[in-house]
């Protein structure tokens, strides 16, 4: 099912990049009580996950979006709002995105469900009762997405909500070529060959590549994403790891946030009605930009319509 949403950008912040920038540069991050763990992989890699210490009631994982962390602009202010709300929030790190670099060659991307499979596994031993709930942010968004069509009926959670998702990663690609929105591309391209120097500065690289010289998310992902990951090239990436072709299989009842505006990708990316299950509601809003969604009468006081909306739908379901 695909709704109208009930978002109204505010008058202050006009357009897509506004919505978009706003809350990166100038939401605050909020200090709470946390514990922080490192889990060990099967194959000997590690991630991070951050707990809050000592909190009672369901649990609800969080999932963060390319080259993000517990620093993103949408992670702490909303771990602190579920906190806040009774339930238990617990942040997972993709592989090497938690401050140090991860310990093999392959890293994370945008269809990986394996890691997400076993901290969500990790969570029902910890608490004797299966994860309540997960929310994923754009590539975050993209990984739940797939991870619950993968799970099918033998998904346990109560309920899923992913927030700006890139549905074709080729088309999320292109866009980020195109105009203003390259600042963006420019933006995380430069984390990501950080982050591959700074991963491949303690083991050898598999790969004979010079990450400086790639500038677009497609070469970069057809020279280094795609080969340490298995895949035959950028194209077999894309086309296995797009969430738009897996949501008629979802099971149990997931909410899609979404804005029209979203300046990652284009209106044709956002799948259509017939695409979706019947446990699956696409809320669609015309402005918003990427994990924006910013209301209020005045700059001053902002209303972070996101986060409200997020815990509003756990509220009802859960």
């Amino acid at each position: 099912m695909i709704k109208r949403s009930t978002f109204k950008p505010a008058w202050w912040l006009p357009g897509p990049h506004m919505q978009t920038l706003w809350p990166v540069l100038a939401r605050r991050r909020p200090a709470f009580s946390s514990v922080n763990e490192r889990i060990e992989l099967p194959d000997g890699d590690f991630l991070d996950i951050v707990w809050h210490d000592k909190q009672p009631g369901e649990s609800v994982l969080v999932l963060h979006g390319l080259e993000g962390s517990i620093d993103s602009h949408y992670a702490g202010t909303l771990l602190q709002a579920l906190e806040l709300q009774g339930f238990n929030p617990v942040f997972m790190h993709f592989r090497g995105c938690s401050g140090e670099p991860n310990r093999l060659p392959r890293g994370y991307h945008s269809g990986e469900t394996g890691d997400l499979d076993t901290i969500a596994r990790l969570i029902e031993q910890r608490t004797d009762r299966p994860l309540s709930a997960a929310i994923g942010f754009s590539l975050g968004g993209n990984v739940l997405l797939k991870w619950l069509a993968e799970k099918s009926s033998g998904c346990r959670l109560k309920t899923a909500i992913a927030v700006s998702v890139p549905f074709r990663l080729g088309d999320c690609a292109a866009r980020l070529e195109r105009g203003l929105s390259r600042q963006y591309q420019n933006h995380l391209l430069r984390r990501m060959r950080r982050s591959y120097k700074a991963r491949f500065s303690r083991i050898p690289s598999p790969l004979s590549v010079d990450v400086d010289r790639l500038d677009s998310f497609r070469t970069f992902d057809d020279e280094v994403t795609a080969p340490l990951h298995g895949f035959a090239g950028v194209d077999d990436y894309y086309g296995r790891s797009s969430s738009r072709q897996y949501l008629k299989q979802i099971e149990i009842p997931t909410l899609i946030l979404h804005a029209e505006d979203d300046p990652f990708m284009w209106a044709g990316t956002i799948p259509d009605a017939d695409e979706l299950s019947s446990s699956v509601t696409l809320e669609l809003s015309t402005h918003g930009g990427h994990v924006g969604f910013v209301a209020g009468v005045l700059p001053w006081r902002p209303r972070y319509w996101l986060e409200e909306r997020i815990i509003d739908h756990l509220q009802e379901v859960l």
